[in-house]
């Protein structure tokens, strides 16, 4: 019978595999290269041109327009080992690994564990006046992150000729802002960070946006392109999106750290607090007496007098014994192993006793017990309230309500250091006009995102596409899929009836759940059993009974067993359960 289901299922199978026809085959083939023709047809990428004021739109498509454009860092860094200082990471444009768009090219970082900087020069300064501030740019993690940064540096102005020296961009070159994605470990970020200046020393200091109200770590490992938009406006409020989507959003004066403006009072650093300033609320009742009768040695619970010792206890046999059934191991080493010892188990000549060994009285609460005396609490005649240092104005403050107003920005660049390489970047824009970022994004990332759905919709949607066009198919499937499981079914229930039905016929000893032997009786050489077999022979003849027995007989044993593992070593509860 079982060869006969094993033999069945796979001739089914291949019968009915055989009812879809080649010219079926064929249909769902040509389908699917129609759908991929229209797919391609519908995604037509071409270089995008910006359709409205731009300071910066770069989509790395040219690359001889990028050569001229880019340039690549040959600084070196401050205060770092001279065989790790130097930017040498390499650049390269070229297509996306994964689901390229024809003609699609992207600047990729090609090393990893380096520092890598390069930068270009936007087509005019921007400055900070009364239009936003809107910068976008792709990047793709092809490779996800382990650890390391892909965001964007907006660099600061600077006066002359030659503005910035891109050459010699690196870590401690003036930017106004930095922004986008950064990971390490599980920290995920989602930067944020504007220079402000003092208007009191003209120092500069970093400003942090608060975190995302969104999780962002998604896109650091899908290994898809996603598209980073900041927007910051003449009001002070601020925008970020991630592909469309609003992750955070807030105001320049209330939402970064620390605050923009400093507070107008400060602690006085000079003052102390004095000597004899007492800030406790409440002290310990200075006139309060310990009464005579408290008792503190007193114990929290005495025997119970009243108690008596139940009739039939057996005071001379052990509650626990060794498992006289036990036999040491054949493979026991006492050098290795320990002195072999057989588990402990409950007393059999217990049962039916109300308890075995030394009886000793109950335990209960001791009515003179109190615990150790201690005053009682009082208010503090003396408090005088919580110190702090007084307040004096703040020499440093100021107030400063256009922190929009930052310092131009002139180029752009990547300055960034990640153990994960391959890090593709794309369509850099900077306007002042969202509906050109929207409309820019629309021609690359949306094609982009477009072209990858259509691609990972796979073979599967098309075959139901196709099975929509020939619902007979359906029922195909069904066949198919629900024969196979019936006949699995009735080929599991078969067996284990069989397996039941061995198991009634066997006169093996057989093993419980816990991979333990059953008995019909508990250490029935044991002296003290006599009557309750007797008992039990007598009512053999009633219907049912002597398998209620057996059944109280193996919960006994079980219970008996568990209380062996106190005694024995884990190999010897290894052993016991094989």
């Amino acid at each position: 019978m079982k060869a006969f289901y094993f033999w069945v299922i796979p001739v089914l199978l291949l019968f009915i595999t055989c009812c879809l026809s080649q010219e079926d085959y064929n249909d769902i083939t040509v389908a699917s290269e129609a759908e991929e023709n229209e797919s391609e047809e519908e995604v037509t990428y071409s270089s995008p041109v910006p359709s409205g004021r731009v300071y910066l739109a770069e989509s790395f498509d040219d690359p001889m327009v990028f050569k001229k454009k880019w340039i690549i860092s040959e600084a070196k860094k401050d205060d770092t080992d001279e065989n790790i200082a130097k930017y040498d990471g390499k650049w390269e444009v070229e297509p996306a690994q994964r689901h390229p768009l024809r003609g699609d090219l992207g600047l990729v970082m090609k090393s990893r564990a380096k520092h890598s900087a390069i930068s270009a020069h936007l087509d005019r300064p921007f400055r900070f006046e009364d239009k936003p501030l809107v910068v976008q740019y792709e990047v793709n993690m092809q490779l996800g992150q382990e650890c390391g940064g892909a965001y964007l540096k907006l660099l600061s102005h600077e006066e002359g000729p030659r503005g910035v020296d891109l050459h010699h961009f690196r870590d401690k070159t003036p930017y106004t802002i930095m922004f986008g994605p950064d990971k390490c470990g599980n920290d995920h970020k989602l930067h944020f960070i504007f220079r402000h200046k003092n208007p009191l020393n003209g120092t500069f200091s970093e400003k942090h946006c608060k975190k995302p109200k969104d999780r962002v770590e998604e896109p650091m490992k899908d290994k898809k392109p996603h598209l980073y938009t900041l927007i910051v406006r003449p009001d002070n409020s601020f925008e970020v999106k991630v592909d469309h989507k609003v992750v955070n959003e807030g105001s320049l004066l209330e939402d970064f750290y620390p605050e923009v403006n400093p507070p107008p009072f400060i602690d006085d650093p000079t003052d102390s607090q004095p000597e004899d300033w007492d800030d406790r609320e409440k002290i310990p009742d200075p006139e309060a007496e310990k009464p005579e009768d408290w008792d503190e040695d007193a114990p929290a619970q005495l025997p119970d007098e009243d108690a008596v010792k139940p009739d039939g206890w057996l005071d001379e046999l052990p509650q626990i014994i060794p498992d006289p059934t036990a036999k040491r191991p054949d493979d026991w080493d006492d050098d290795m192993d320990g002195e072999w010892e057989a588990p402990l188990v409950t007393n059999p000549l217990c049962k039916g006793a109300p308890g075995c060994g030394e009886w000793k009285r109950p335990m209960v609460p001791n009515p003179a017990y109190r615990g150790k005396w201690r005053p009682p609490m009082i208010d503090n005649p003396a408090y005088r309230g919580k110190w702090a240092p007084r307040k004096i104005p703040n020499p440093d403050y100021f107030h400063d309500e256009h922190p929009f107003k930052m310092m131009p920005i002139s180029a752009v660049g990547f300055e960034l250091w990640s153990m994960s390489d391959l890090i593709l970047f794309d369509n850099i824009l900077v306007t002042d006009d969202m509906t050109v970022a929207e409309q820019w994004a629309a021609d690359t990332f949306d094609l982009k995102r477009k072209k990858l759905d259509q691609d990972t919709e796979g073979l599967i949607m098309r075959i139901i596409s196709y099975t929509n066009a020939h619902p007979w198919l359906w029922a195909l499937y069904l066949v198919v899929v629900a024969l196979p499981l019936v006949l699995l079914l009735v080929f599991c229930c078969s067996s284990s009836q069989e397996s039941a039905a061995d198991a009634k016929k066997t006169d093996e000893v057989t093993l419980d759940a816990e991979g333990k032997e059953e008995e019909d009786e508990d250490c029935g050489a044991n002296e003290g059993k006599g009557e309750g077999e007797e008992e039990r022979g007598e009512e053999e003849d009633k219907e049912g009974v002597e398998e209620e027995e057996e059944g109280e007989d193996k919960a006994e044993a079980v219970g008996a067993t568990e209380v062996g593992p106190e005694r024995s070593s884990p190999r010897r509860r290894r052993l016991r359960k094989e």
